[in-house]
């Protein structure tokens, strides 16, 4: 009984309660417009650092910098695009100890790098991306002050990737992460 209310009191964050998270994922990347498009997905490995400042023990503000590759495969060519992120979610704890949490919220993507077949085409890209984020993820409490994060995050982007078409593209993203949460 000793150890259970331990275990439980562990998981509690308090107001002002902070959490740091790094993280390292593999993503998925693609396109999608309302024309049809013959392309498919490129995949990465995307890194970056995520915060949690707690309300109380259900909500929390998400934030954090993530650097992210985005883009699509063609037949016979390949964009990457690679955006430094920065969402802003509300984060909900939710479960009986409240280690699982879903975020959702926008992410504001400003582009460093565009190329095609390595080729630079940053010029004909948008230097900025707004964006739907939003995931889910389950922490593993190791102890009071370190737990381990594994999530899906997901970005629907608002903005079209290319400065002057006539299709409309806008980037999909999803990515599989693991992280340490860092009680501060």
């Amino acid at each position: 009984m000793l150890f259970s209310s331990i275990a439980m009191f562990a998981q509690n964050r308090e107001k002002g309660t902070i959490e740091v998270t790094p993280i390292i994922g593999l993503s998925s990347a693609n396109y999608y417009s309302n024309e049809s498009l013959s392309n498919s997905a490129i995949s990465s490995f995307d890194f970056g650092v995520n915060g949690d400042y707690y309300f109380n023990d259900r909500w929390s503000l998400r934030s954090g910098l993530l650097f992210q590759t985005m883009g699509s495969q063609y037949i016979n060519f390949e964009d990457k695009l690679e955006y430094f992120t920065l969402p802003i979610n509300a984060n909900w704890h939710f479960g009986s100890t409240r280690k699982w949490n879903l975020n959702f919220g926008p992410s504001f993507g400003f582009l460093m790098s565009a190329k095609t077949n390595g080729i630079d085409v940053k010029d004909e890209a948008n230097s900025f991306q707004l964006g739907l984020s939003y995931g889910i993820g389950y922490k593993i409490e190791i102890s009071q002050k370190f737990s381990i994060l594994i999530d899906f995050q997901g970005i629907t982007g608002l903005t079209e990737v290319i400065k002057d078409t006539q299709i409309p593209i806008k980037n999909a993203y999803s990515t599989f992460n693991i992280g340490g949460v860092f009680k501060l």
